[in-house]
């Protein structure tokens, strides 16, 4: 994570030359809209490039079944985006920051994948509170909207960073199904999804029998702002997740999944040489697939279909 004064102070150094120029994502989404590029046209950080959640951090929007509503993007494709956005293979020191209108659960999918496409480790943040969190520290603003104005660097050149894809662990059904029973598979999305009382967007209500509920939006309190390591830590490890333990999480679409996937790092339950693993298929595949069993209620392994 990356507060908002450590940001604005990154870009400061880069304006003066003291230092090299972040790269800073925009992905603001909503699941119901608006689409978040009108958000990013009124107000943004300044120097912020907007990146598509549905057509760029992602293969596009599916229907549920195989791969699920939001399959990894192809190699090639996040290549391209990512040079657009200005990455480089030659600043191993440059910053690459991600931010999201919410609880960071979003910007945790450009942090996903930019770690997937085997960027340093280092180098990749997801801005603490999101934009509401810069908003509220009285940051520049850039763009055409009210209370917009802050003057734009200039646009940065195209990037040249390669994508290797790998460097992340990710899971099939399959082997989520055998992390919920050997390991510990985390469900993030809200309790009653999980409990199967309700079931907006996918197929079947319920979750993968043994998943335990960790909500994404427990990461923060209601500023948006996360809860220390130690917080962190300490919900993680009432669902049984620790140092050691093979872990792996999952969600509606695998986007607020990868909110937990760093989580269980910023917590220091994981770590980046052994992170924990994210089913990006989550339960739009496995729901689509009638021979998956689903479990509902408040336990990991209550009553299933």
């Amino acid at each position: 994570m990356i507060s908002p004064e450590e940001l604005a102070g990154a870009v400061g150094a880069a304006a003066d030359g003291s230092a090299a120029r972040p790269v800073v994502l925009d992905v603001r989404w909503r699941l119901a809209g608006p689409p978040g590029r009108e958000d990013h046209e009124a107000r943004r950080v300044p120097g912020a490039v907007f990146v598509d959640l549905d057509t760029e951090l992602s293969a596009g929007p599916a229907a549920p079944g195989p791969g699920g509503r939001h399959p990894l993007p192809r190699p090639a494709a996040l290549q391209e985006v990512l040079r657009r956005a200005g990455i480089r293979d030659d600043d191993p020191a440059g910053l690459v920051v991600a931010y999201d209108d919410g609880d960071g659960s979003v910007a945790a999918r450009a942090w996903w994948l930019l770690r997937w496409a085997g960027l340093d480790p280092a180098r990749v943040r997801v801005l603490d509170g999101g934009f509401a969190a810069w908003r509220a520290a009285r940051l520049p603003l850039a763009g055409s909207g009210p209370g917009a104005g802050a003057p734009e660097p200039l646009p940065a050149p195209p990037g040249d960073v390669v994508v290797r894809p790998g460097a992340m662990p990710v899971l099939d059904a399959d082997g989520a199904a055998a992390l919920a029973r050997d390991g510990v598979l985390l469900d993030a999305r809200a309790a009653a999804r999980y409990r199967g009382e309700t079931e907006p967007v996918d197929p079947r209500a319920g979750h993968v029998p043994g998943a335990r509920n960790t909500p994404a939006a427990a990461n923060a309190g209601p500023d948006g702002r996360w809860y220390s390591a130690a917080e962190l830590a300490e919900r993680f490890r009432a669902a049984g997740a620790g140092p050691g333990v093979a872990t792996g999480a999952y969600c509606g679409s695998g986007v607020n999944a990868c909110a937990l996937v760093l989580a269980l790092e910023q917590a220091g339950l994981t770590t980046p040489e052994a992170p924990a693993a994210l089913y990006p298929g989550s339960w739009s595949e496995w729901s689509a697939d009638p021979a998956r069993p689903a479990a509902t209620g408040d336990r990991p392994w209550a009553a299933r279909e």
